[in-house]
């Protein structure tokens, strides 16, 4: 499908996502840049949660977890 020739639209709108056909020049930059921060809130969020991890029924069975628990490095290196 083709799509029809840009029309005039009112330049006193202002719009949040950029308004009619919004294209910045370094959209890689800003997708790298915010990538770059969500992947290290997400390990920041997945470091605090492995240090604080505490099991008080112990599992019957090897769940994934215990490869990065501190609870379950601190048995192996006992051991």
């Amino acid at each position: 499908m083709l799509s029809g020739a840009r029309y005039p639209y009112p330049k006193h709108v202002w719009s949040p996502a950029g308004g009619w056909w919004s294209r910045p020049a370094n959209w890689r930059n800003n997708t790298v840049i915010t990538f770059a921060g969500i992947f290290a809130i997400a390990y920041g969020v997945w470091t605090v949660s492995a240090d604080r991890e505490a099991r008080h029924v112990q599992p019957d069975r090897p769940i994934p977890s215990m490869m990065w628990a501190k609870q379950y490095k601190n048995q192996s290196q006992e051991s």
